[in-house]
């Protein structure tokens, strides 16, 4: 049995009659305009190599538009109705970026540039981290990237949420050394523990089991798969508007992850980029942020200290937003909305900070910590999945008490 639904419709704006809206021209033009300016500053702040990360950044704003790539709904849709879409696209995207990275950073350089993967202590801070950020990415409304994506969108809320992310990073990263000296099991690399083909069989094991038990559970529940409702363009309209399927969403995905592990040297991170954003406005405001031990480490100091446009998060940040303006002009559908109900509005408050903080706490968001993390084989991005998942949970349940199912 084949359920059909009208999901993908629902996000893209699309008539079922089969019409799509036109580019809005001065949307597209702006976009383009920014991107270009966007990728000449970093051209000129950083070089060659970072302003290729601009582009990569664009591109994967693109991406998570026209695919509706996020993590919050698709978790939802699973713990509420057990839709499993997301899921089973979310485990394509890991299994293509796993098979790629684990053999990259086996080699340890690939074209003359070091590799590193997003390999983080095993402990109580992940834990707590993730659990904060689970609930907060159903009362914010988004993910890390989900909220780039939104905000270059046009989304009116998520622009709230992403000011309060900043807020709970900056906070996050006050108390993380403190939540470092907890319990933990140090780093652990599945690729140093059991090898290359040990690492990818172990992996592709455990994302086959997680589709097929969401398959499982949807059969149960639906008496079959959700089948999308079909396309109302097709040819290069579509790939200009969208919307794309969710696998080959996150197959783009996995890739451009990839290329930016051979560019930056290390994979795809958004979150430290809301922290870095937030402690410059801290210290902007006479605040004495430089001070804190997290930013007197090498890295964090020399950021904060430096242009964001010589930042990798900060830069590829940027450029996501940009990306989804342009995706969004493409397809018609830039239309801010000026009026939030105060619960929602209350729900983006809090979601961003849990969100900022759990990501510091969990080095990292679903993102750095989760897709990244789990590419890298590391233990901590499978406990932060865990962690999210309990934590998306609580924030399902809570969503009803700011009006959310209704108001968005």
């Amino acid at each position: 049995m084949t359920v059909t639904t009208d999901t993908a419709v629902r996000q893209t704006g699309r008539s079922q009659a089969g019409h799509s809206p036109p580019f809005d021209r001065k949307v597209v033009v702006i976009a383009l305009l920014l991107l270009g300016l966007g990728g000449f500053v970093t051209f000129e702040e950083a070089g060659g190599r970072m302003a290729a990360l601009f582009a990569v950044g664009g591109a994967l704003g693109v991406t998570l538009y026209h695919a509706a790539f996020g993590f919050t709904g698709s978790w939802r849709s699973f713990l509420k109705e057990g839709r499993g879409a997301g899921l089973r696209a979310q485990m394509v995207m890991l299994a293509v970026a796993t098979a790629i990275f684990l053999p990259l950073l086996s080699l340890g350089s690939a074209f003359g540039q070091p590799l590193g993967g997003s390999v983080s202590p095993v402990g109580v801070s992940v834990l707590l981290g993730a659990f904060l950020f689970g609930v907060g990415m159903q009362l914010g409304g988004g993910c890390a990237s989900g909220t780039l994506f939104t905000v270059g969108g046009g989304s009116t809320r998520m622009v709230i949420t992403l000011i309060f992310f900043m807020v709970g990073s900056v906070l996050g990263s006050l108390h993380l050394p403190w939540w470092l000296d907890q319990p933990s099991l140090g780093r652990i690399s599945l690729l140093s523990e059991l090898g290359l083909w040990g690492a990818l069989a172990l992996q592709g094991g455990i994302f086959a089991l997680i589709a097929l038990a969401t398959v499982v559970v949807e059969r149960r529940r639906h008496g079959g798969l959700v089948q999308a409702q079909a396309a109302p363009v097709h040819g290069w309209r579509r790939i200009l508007q969208g919307p794309w399927p969710l696998v080959i969403g996150g197959v783009a995905l996995a890739l451009l992850n990839v290329a930016t592990l051979l560019l930056a040297g290390h994979g795809w991170n958004v979150s430290f980029g809301y922290t870095l954003w937030g402690a410059k406005l801290a210290s902007a405001g006479g605040m004495d942020v430089a001070s804190w031990s997290f930013w007197t480490w090498n890295y964090p100091s020399n950021a904060l200290q430096g242009s964001i446009f010589a930042e990798t998060t900060s830069v590829m940040n940027i450029a996501i937003i940009l990306g989804a303006l342009l995706a969004a002009g493409m397809a018609g559908k830039f239309a801010p909305t000026r009026r939030i109900p105060w619960k929602s509005v209350l729900a983006a408050v809090i979601g961003g900070i849990l969100m900022g903080y759990g990501a510091r706490l969990a080095f990292g968001c679903n993102i750095g910590a989760f897709f990244t993390g789990v590419a890298s084989g590391s233990v901590h991005g499978w406990l932060w999945l865990v962690a999210a998942i309990a934590g998306n949970y609580i924030g399902v349940k809570v969503r009803p008490f700011f009006a959310l199912d209704r108001s968005g």
